[in-house]
């Protein structure tokens, strides 16, 4: 199939393929789409700080301060996609990321309080809907797969004082890291200060406040190891 070995050249991946068979109106439809996408893309990477191969962009994807996103070979920019990449690290983003509808990634929520920024390793896909707050910085290793609808925050709100205004009393930012090879569920939230060792895989709609050692899998609120993939 003339499509899956375009696709397995982009990829620079030889054992790349497909495990389902599409008609010829299913391979001509994606085509389309594909298509209208890269010439979308093209456009957009004029702005780029860098552009590493193509860029794939749907409709209706704004990306603010793209002067600060810097791109790898084959990104894919699904529909709806909020980017906001001020900060003093910028977005990065390796090769074969793939970024799902109506996703949101931002790196300075206020003004006043510039963020750090977010890194997307190589071969990593974020689906539909998933929230990433990037103020303190979010570091997220090669092949991930980040379910629809997660949430990542890299800072929290001071709130001690109880004679102050929770929101004049600043901000605590220690970053979230997630490391190669991780399956983060559908609807996880992960809070600032978690570091997910490599291999893990985290339980749909758990919360995580802890950092998570090497291939655990973790579930629940507060999310906790149920047991070791090793």
């Amino acid at each position: 199939m003339i499509i899956e070995k375009i696709i397995r050249k982009l990829k620079n991946n030889p054992d790349y393929k497909w495990e389902s068979n599409y008609s010829v109106r299913d391979l001509a439809s994606f085509s389309f789409v594909r298509a209208i996408q890269i010439i979308r893309g093209s456009f957009l990477r004029l702005f780029l700080k860098r552009s590493h191969g193509l860029v794939f962009k749907g409709s209706n994807v704004k990306v603010r301060h793209a002067y600060q996103f810097t791109a790898g070979r084959n990104l894919i920019l699904e529909d709806n996609v909020f980017i906001n990449a001020l900060s003093e690290e910028g977005i990065t983003t390796g090769d074969n990321v793939s970024i799902a509808r109506d996703s949101v990634l931002i790196c300075t929520g206020i003004i006043a309080q510039k963020g750090t920024g977010i890194s997307i390793g190589n071969g990593t896909g974020i689906n539909a809907g998933a929230y990433l707050s990037g103020q303190g910085g979010i570091r997220i290793g090669d092949n991930v797969i980040i379910g629809p609808g997660v949430q990542i925050f890299s800072e929290n709100h001071n709130f001690n004082d109880p004679e102050k205004l929770i929101k004049d009393q600043g901000v605590k930012r220690i970053g979230v890291t997630i490391d190669n090879n991780c399956w983060i569920g559908a609807r996880v939230t992960i809070l600032d200060g978690v570091n997910i060792g490599s291999g893990c895989v985290i339980a749909a709609g758990s919360v995580v406040t802890k950092s998570v050692a090497a291939n655990s899998i973790v579930a629940g609120v507060p999310a906790k190891v149920i047991k070791s993939r090793i």
